[in-house]
């Protein structure tokens, strides 16, 4: 029998039979309904949860804290007392920036190994990704009249894998991994890998945990009845680690985040009809295109898909810029500058490049620096060229750009030769 549907139902012995509450008493240890995976994402960081916003990743598992291709968080677990919490909702906010997930306890024994009855203690998780890091707020509050002392944990591990190793492909050597306590509050994670570059996952709380080891963190938590207190989680990818981190810095991120994302989607025409439906719909539309819109030093570019093809795409990134180029031409602005910067201008087989064609993936991983995986920069699309030109009319068509057209069109003459040549090698007319 499985966590989720797990129940132990408790029979009264026949002495017992007069006591309704351990007669008929259902012990809840699990929920009964768990939805699908929750995401967060800002520029090259994303995250894959489960509902209960825990990541548990392994291979072929999506879940995982991800940067730049490589996941750099593969477990973070809370447990209260030893046990998954229940699952009471998990729901990202209107404009993606923000995950809050509510739990309670199941039915469990106290520190001092005393009843403690379900969803007496409450818990809000309130997770987001800002600056490459994960940051996380942890309310917790005891709602029982009685005081209650209570541990709440974390396990946490970092994999370093490739995305590609995540989805299946295996490796015969890897780099070296090593973890250290730096303090009293901070963890560190590294990873050598065979590119010779170091990636390191820094872990940060506030408060100080009472135990705190390179694969756990422990908070002993007396609860006055109604009483409550908060923790504070940063998680970084790299070497951005912040030297100090509280309740204050958490606060003033999460206001960073969300005002980039609405800075950026206020770019686009918004709609409303007459219809409540429709016009949520529209919002949550352009809330999740937004998400997935990375600024790049050429424009804004929107990245293909969370979790395998969160990075360029030249054929996802066009169309969704001539599906948007009503609302926002800057989409189209920024796709068309970055393909551009990154168009082939030499014959590489192993990249399936040639002069002219337009990039169809990039990937920063390990696996690809090493050139175990050819995706560093592929060019292996037949129709990413043609659809190039085709946003490039469009965009000037949309917006009268001409200094843009300009700056382009060296690019968009490479793209109509290649067309006009490797695309079509019999010349009957038809890309091959």
């Amino acid at each position: 029998m499985s966590d989720v549907d797990r129940t132990r139902i408790l029979s009264a012995a026949a002495t017992h039979s007069g006591d309704e509450d351990s007669q008929y008493r259902i012990e809840a240890t699990g929920g009964f309904r768990e939805p699908h995976n929750r995401i967060l994402k800002h520029g090259d960081t994303f995250a894959v949860f489960n509902a209960f916003g825990d990541i548990i990743g392994s291979n072929g598992s999506p879940g995982g804290l991800y940067h730049n291709d490589t996941r750099y968080l593969s477990q973070l677990e809370l447990r209260l007392n030893g046990d998954r919490p229940l699952l009471l909702s998990a729901n990202p906010s209107e404009d993606n920036a923000l995950l809050t997930v509510d739990l309670a306890n199941s039915d469990i024994a106290d520190a001092h190994g005393g009843a403690l009855h379900r969803e007496l203690i409450y818990i809000s998780r309130r997770q987001f990704i800002w600056d490459d890091a994960y940051n996380e707020l942890m309310v917790v509050r005891n709602f029982d009249v009685e005081p209650h002392t209570v541990t709440l944990s974390l396990r946490f591990a970092a994999d370093f894998v490739d995305i590609f190793e995540v989805r299946g492909q295996h490796r015969v050597e890897r780099g070296r991994w090593s973890a250290e306590r730096l303090s009293s509050d901070a963890v560190s994670i590294r990873y050598r890998g065979l590119d010779a570059i170091e990636r390191e996952t820094h872990l940060r709380f506030e408060p100080a945990p009472a135990h705190l080891d390179t694969s756990s963190a422990q908070f002993g938590l007396q609860l006055k009845g109604g009483e409550g207190t908060r923790i504070v989680v940063r998680i970084s990818c790299g070497s951005k680690a912040k030297q100090a981190w509280n309740i204050r810095e958490y606060y003033r991120a999460l206001r960073a985040s969300r005002h980039a994302l609405h800075q950026a989607s206020g770019r686009a025409a918004s709609v409303d009809g007459s219809n409540a439906v429709f016009n949520e719909l529209a919002r949550r539309a352009v809330a999740d295109v937004y998400m997935l819109m990375t600024d790049t030093p050429h424009g804004p570019y929107p990245f293909a898909g969370i979790p395998w093809f969160s990075t360029v795409f030249g054929r996802d990134g066009i169309i969704t810029a001539l599906l948007m180029l009503w609302t926002d031409p800057t989409i189209a602005k920024g796709v068309l500058s970055y393909l551009a910067a990154e168009q082939a201008t030499s014959i590489d087989r192993e990249r399936d490049a040639e002069p002219g064609k337009i990039l169809h993936e990039m990937r920063k991983g390990e696996m690809a620096c090493l050139g175990e995986v050819p995706f560093a920069r592929y060019y292996g699309s037949v129709d990413a060229t043609p659809l190039f030109v085709m946003l490039a009319g469009e965009y000037f068509a949309r917006t009268a750009d001409l200094a843009t057209i300009r700056e382009l069109w060296p690019h968009i003459t490479a793209a109509l030769r290649w067309i006009d040549s490797y695309g079509d090698r019999d010349h009957d007319g038809f890309v091959e």
